[in-house]
């Protein structure tokens, strides 16, 4: 059962990096949907609450340093919200390593923007680029979805606790 929860969130993550490529909106039912897997495999596995708490703090710590970065116009507030919800999987344990996943994705989309922009005027062919256009920002919610697979996955592969 777990696995399908874990499944089931990657599966969220992904509409939500692709509904943030093409129309740079991230809807906050997805975003709760995975916050609320969360709880639903913190059910599944016994966990005190204690670390409970931990991951719910994080996701507050996470979502309070979003909401300042939205403030200042570095970050959109869907991507806000939808981090929060991947800090919450990660809790202390993996924030520093997500937080690394994210960023590097971040910087990769960056120049990946920053690349296909001149070309996608150029080149007729290559004109489906446009959804990387520097005019409509940086698509983020494609490198927290990354780093939330990270989140929801790693648990699993380093024989950790699974939250």
């Amino acid at each position: 059962m777990l696995y399908s929860v874990k499944l089931a969130t990657c599966l969220v993550l992904a509409s939500l990096a692709f509904s943030d490529l093409f129309s740079r909106r991230l809807p906050n039912r997805a975003v709760l949907v995975v916050a609320g897997l969360y709880c639903v495999a913190a059910a599944l596995v016994p966990i005190s609450a204690a670390v409970f708490l931990g991951h719910v703090g994080l996701a507050a710590a996470a979502f309070a340093v979003a909401a300042l970065l939205f403030r200042f116009g570095w970050i959109a507030g869907g991507d806000a919200k939808l981090a929060a919800a991947i800090f919450l999987w990660a809790g202390p344990s993996l924030a520093a390593p997500v937080f690394v996943i994210v960023s590097v994705c971040g910087l990769i989309l960056g120049l990946a923007i920053l690349a296909a922009d001149p070309l996608y005027r150029r080149f007729d062919a290559l004109r489906w680029l446009s959804c990387l256009s520097r005019a409509r920002g940086v698509p983020y919610g494609i490198a927290l979805a990354v780093g939330g697979g990270a989140a929801v996955w790693a648990p699993l592969a380093h024989s950790a606790p699974i939250l």
